[in-house]
């Protein structure tokens, strides 16, 4: 369970040094420090169901949402999730894992997010049309289908079996909202080949 500092310390209303007993405990394992304020009482929680309550709003999103739905071979490692009107990248190095967000823009944030729950823990995280419009809304700008493709199947490595089963209709609705080169032309691309 995710607690944090002021909970720690309500729960500890008869110690008068209550930042000592936080930091037995950790010592002692009974909490588990995640970042400066935030801590988690299992340190066997998987760190994606932690990305939320480190930086937010975010949802999971990038390379860890493609991985998750199988578009991408890999096994990613860092919680890789999006935010809005942050302007910079932020990274967290924790006992649980590697967490990097990075903003998309305002109008696409809110769309396209699914809450998932988990073991009493809830977390949000891209559908997989939006993780693959967040990912491409971050590379330089391709300005025509051979770089696309190259990009989406040699450099992403995305399966081509799970690509063809995207949602056509969501890609094009969210390709209106990112003011991207790379969003428009992947909705372009889409419905030139996969409408057959």
């Amino acid at each position: 369970m995710i607690i944090t500092n002021r909970v720690a310390k309500n729960n500890l209303k008869e110690y008068s040094n209550k930042n000592n007993k936080i930091s037995r405990d950790i010592r002692d394992g009974k909490l588990y420090k995640i970042i400066t304020g935030l801590y988690e009482t299992d340190p066997s929680t998987p760190s994606y169901l932690l990305a939320g309550s480190i930086y937010g709003p975010s949802y999971i999103s990038f390379e860890y949402a493609l991985s998750y739905y199988g578009l991408i071979p890999e096994r990613v490692t860092t919680v890789t999730c999006a935010t809005f009107d942050k302007k910079k990248k932020k990274e967290y190095n924790t006992d649980f894992g590697v967490f990097t967000y990075r903003d998309v823009p305002m109008r696409a944030y809110p769309e396209e997010i699914i809450l998932k729950e988990e073991n009493n823990y809830s977390y949000q995280i891209a559908s997989p049309e939006k993780a693959l419009c967040d990912k491409l809304y971050t590379l330089s700008p391709l300005f025509n289908y051979t770089k696309l493709e190259n990009m989406l199947f040699n450099d992403l490595r995305i399966d081509e079996e799970e690509f063809k089963k995207l949602d056509i209709g969501k890609i094009t609705k969210l390709s209106d909202l990112y003011h991207s080169t790379n969003v428009k032309l992947l909705s372009k691309y889409m419905r030139r080949n996969l409408n057959e």
